[in-house]
């Protein structure tokens, strides 16, 4: 099996500089809007951020008449016959009809962690069981703290929902979800670090800092913080897919907080939300202005001006030393087996193999990304340039850029990819490849900052199979360049 014989060779290859804007997103608060017929107003605006607990729990209600944003087949006779939900359901059938690779949008989840199994209580058949990885040391409660942080930074209402159901699963009362939004002081000290740092990589990675992982460093163990970070980078990952695809909530919240795990009953989020979380503002989204703050906020894209000099900041990326501990390449090899590539293990699979089974089950699925879409192997590397863009990610960059290089691609056709949506900039790319860098581009910004208008558009310019692995491939991508950037890893040679 030659499949990890592909490698991102990195080198800080110096390209003409331009002026770089590396998007993110904020929130201009204006009144939420009220009594609309599903969870967005507009296909050509993303969904409003909410502010306060009550309005967070309506729009998690509202998120169960999401419309689908990707159109597909009626079910065929043998998924009709099928008794595995997983071949009926929207999301399910997304995987199996657009994702070829055998692991697809599970290669999110690998340091995630999981419940502790009762063997008394009946499990959902569409839950992954996973060989356990004694190096991953984490409480699953915390981290999914963790999750429920990332989730609702970046208002991927689908995820949140799905994050306080769990949370209530793990023991969590009401008062203490309210206060991961606005009171951390609630929680212990090494908690809230973790939480800042889940924060800043959510939001800004390109802005974490040696500061950010020094506070962590005070309370956990370098690999507990590099499990952290990669814990928080899967989060940012699916996120991205579930908005992306436009995944409605389940009626049931994803069973999590049920007492048999196989309990399939409606439930609301529209529960009491007890006096003094009723009006506190979150102090875990990002507000413009939130002194003046109130239910909800309208989400929007700004730019926010980084790396002005892209080819000193890839020069700085080819000599940092990193901020946590990678494997010898020597070890890197052991534990990938035949899988290893030819030549030296590049530093971000030396990082991952700090964890020897999730890790290498992580380098697979970032790997199989590469091998087994049909996205072509320049718009592939398009994205990559696109998203590390998006995320001031410079190891990522630097490996997209020479990727560009090698397919043939100039400076000026590599620097026009910083304004897409200037079409006569632009005039190199065909209209379906622009429109699927769009969607690449607003997805990495934030999850909700694309906009059904935007899917919309590069469904009737390709094919859903085509935005579907746009999505998923742009899930990873975000992944790989937060828990690459947070490590500060140093570009290959």
């Amino acid at each position: 099996m030659k499949l990890f014989k592909f490698s991102f060779a990195i080198t800080a290859t110096l390209v003409t500089a331009q002026s770089v804007e590396v998007s993110t997103f904020a929130q201009v608060v204006s009144p939420a809007s009220k009594g609309a017929s599903g969870p967005t107003d507009s296909p050509d605006q993303p969904r409003p951020t909410p502010t306060t607990r009550p309005e967070m729990k309506r729009l998690l209600e509202d998120m169960k008449l999401r419309k689908e944003r990707i159109p597909l087949p009626p079910l065929s006779e043998s998924e009709k016959e099928s008794n595995d939900p997983r071949t009926q359901g929207y999301e399910g059938r997304l995987g199996k009809l657009f994702l070829p690779m055998t692991n697809g949008a599970r290669g999110y989840l690998n340091f995630s962690g999981s419940p502790k199994r009762n063997p008394a209580v009946p499990q959902p058949t569409n839950r992954p069981v996973v060989e356990e990885d004694l190096a991953l040391t984490l409480d699953y409660g915390f981290k999914t703290r963790l999750f429920w942080i990332a989730s609702r930074v970046n208002n991927c209402q689908y995820c949140l929902g799905h994050q306080e159901s769990k949370l209530l699963g793990v023991g969590m009362l009401e008062d203490a979800i309210a206060a991961l939004d606005t009171d951390w002081s609630k929680f212990p000290v090494e908690e809230q670090a973790a939480f800042a740092l889940a924060r800043r990589l959510t939001l800004e990675p390109n802005l974490l800092s040696d500061e950010d992982i020094s506070a962590c460093k005070k309370h956990y163990s370098d690999l507990q913080v590099l499990e952290i970070i990669l814990s928080v980078a899967g989060n940012n990952a699916i996120n991205r897919w579930k908005e992306g695809v436009g995944v409605p909530q389940s009626t049931s919240g994803g069973n999590f907080g049920a007492a048999n795990a196989s309990d399939q009953h409606a439930h609301s989020y529209l529960t009491d939300t007890s006096a003094p979380y009723l009006t506190a503002i979150s102090k875990t989204v990002y507000l413009s202005d939130p002194l003046h703050a109130v239910d909800a906020a309208q989400t929007v894209a700004v730019k926010r001006p980084s790396g002005s000099d892209l080819a000193t900041k890839l020069q700085e990326a080819s000599k940092r030393p990193p901020r946590l501990p990678l494997v010898s390449n020597e070890r890197a090899k052991e534990i990938l087996g035949e899988l290893a590539p030819s030549g030296a293990v590049p530093n971000w699979m030396r990082l991952l193999l700090n964890f020897p089974i999730a890790g290498k089950r992580q380098v697979a699925s970032l790997v199989t990304a590469e091998t087994d879409l049909q996205l072509s192997p320049l718009v592939r590397a398009q994205m990559s340039w696109v998203i590390a863009q998006q995320n001031g990610a410079w190891y990522s960059l630097g490996e997209a850029q020479n990727r560009l290089k090698d397919l043939g691609q100039t400076n000026e056709q590599i620097d026009a990819l910083s304004n897409l949506e200037d079409a006569s900039g632009n005039d190199k790319l065909s209209p379906k490849d622009r429109a699927l860098l769009i969607v690449a581009k607003n997805l990495a910004a934030s999850p909700v900052v694309l906009t059904d208008r935007q899917v919309d558009q590069a469904l009737k310019l390709s094919s859903a199979r085509d935005v579907v692995q746009t999505v998923h491939y742009t899930a990873m991508r975000s992944m790989f360049d937060r828990f690459t950037e947070a490590a500060a890893l140093e570009t290959d040679r």
